[in-house]
């Protein structure tokens, strides 16, 4: 039987099926923006949610998408992107205590904490707005980098700290892999947008304890952390599908760090090199083992939401973005290796994008189904942003694995 070309990596009917993808996303989430430009939390159909908290995180996020789809000739883009930048310039900002709040209730008041993983996005969407050329950006990104290496980063343990309170006066305890995952990924945007290799070499210092705590661990990664960094591994037994610190290992990050590392080596070593080849043994690892746990493991296609330490699943629910991390990775690692496996993993994953969690009648993608890929809304109902989906309409086709997204847009890459 003649394999369906629509799936297939490096095939004009997959580039035209991401090409239509692409904009239906960036036509779904235009209504993020709040009139202070804050983002609303998008509901199933793209209508925003104004009963429920614009955060941060979502506002950034919208923000480094619509910089990139203005840089990609996207008509409209630039405005929503300069929405989202008033947002954070403004209403999001914390101009008593510094940085970012972690959002703004319904009721317009601050919700409480400042968190790293918030403020590794506003670093990210400052980049991307900076590479589009929008004002302000630059001036963003320079506060928020100055802040960031204030309160989070710690140059000592070459790792960023979680969570503050409000005034930046309590440190909490916790430890967490994803907002250091999210912190790598900024820190790659801002060394490409800025071509300062201070924060390259961050991102490297991350990856190291990453790959150590790995290959501890059979490369499934401790997610929580005390604060001397020793692994929690029972953190949340009790909350096992908690949207940012659930239980046992997460697949779909271990698919993401794969992703990362392999960028950052790239970037510092280069391609085919004896110094790159380590860390790409071990992005393939860290990808070989999430796929081999979590993808139609309980006998339905999909990437279970999370596993304990010996790879059986916890929660069976799909979630939208282990989809978006693996089709990303998958193509990736197939440029970068040349094994035929890696594509044939793509065009499995595109083909589930296209039968199952594709939104055909609403657009997006659903962003959580169960173990039977039923539509759910336990932990993300609604379709709160488009940041993961969109991305993976274009790293698939970034012919310099070793560059930013975004700065791969900039540079008039055609995807």
């Amino acid at each position: 039987m003649e394999k369906n070309r629509k799936y297939q990596l490096d095939t004009a009917e997959n580039k035209a099926f991401l090409k239509e993808l692409r904009e239906e996303l960036l036509a779904f989430g235009k209504q993020f923006p709040s009139p202070g430009g804050s983002s609303y939390y998008l509901g199933d159909d793209g209508t925003p949610w104004t009963d429920r908290p614009r955060e941060t995180w979502i506002t950034s996020r919208m923000t480094h998408v619509y910089s990139i789809g203005q840089m990609l000739g996207y008509e409209g883009c630039g405005q929503l992107a300069d929405a989202g930048l008033k947002g954070l310039a403004g209403e999001l900002r914390d101009r008593v205590n510094g940085g970012w709040f972690a959002g703004l209730g319904a009721d317009g008041k601050a919700l409480p904490t400042k968190q790293c993983y918030a403020h590794a996005f506003v670093i990210l969407a400052a980049s991307s707005a900076l590479l589009a050329g929008r004002a302000g950006a630059k001036e963003l990104l320079e506060d928020a980098c100055r802040l960031y290496d204030e309160k989070f980063w710690n140059e000592k343990e070459g790792l960023s700290c979680d969570t503050w309170n409000t005034e930046f006066t309590v440190l909490d305890d916790y430890r967490g892999l994803n907002a250091n995952m999210h912190t790598v990924e900024a820190f790659l945007a801002v060394a490409d947008a800025l071509s300062d290799e201070t924060y390259r070499a961050r991102a490297g210092r991350i990856i190291a304890h990453v790959l150590e705590w790995g290959s501890q661990n059979e490369w499934r990664l401790p997610e929580h952390f005390t604060k001397d960094w020793k692994a929690d591994l029972e953190c949340n037994r009790e909350r096992p599908d908690d949207p940012f610190k659930p239980y046992g290992a997460t697949p779909g990050h271990g698919i993401e760090w794969a992703r990362l590392i392999t960028q950052w080596a790239l970037s510092v070593y280069g391609q085919g090199t004896k110094e790159s080849k380590p860390y790409l043994e071990a992005a393939e690892k860290l990808y070989r083992r999430a796929v081999s746990d979590a993808w139609n493991c309980d006998g339905a296609p999909g990437i279970v939401y999370t596993t304990d330490w010996n790879g059986k699943p916890v929660v069976h629910d799909r979630m939208h973005w282990t989809l978006a991390e693996a089709i990303n990775t998958s193509a990736v690692l197939s440029r970068v290796s040349g094994r035929e496996a890696y594509a044939q993993d793509y065009a499995v994953f595109m083909e589930y994008l296209d039968t199952v969690v594709h939104d055909r009648v609403n657009g997006s993608w659903f962003h959580q189904l169960d173990e039977k890929n039923a539509l759910m809304g336990t932990v993300w109902p609604g379709k709160s942003d488009l940041y993961h989906a969109f991305q993976a309409t274009l790293i698939p086709y970034n012919e310099q694995a070793g560059l930013s997204i975004a700065a791969a847009c900039a540079g008039q890459w055609t995807f």
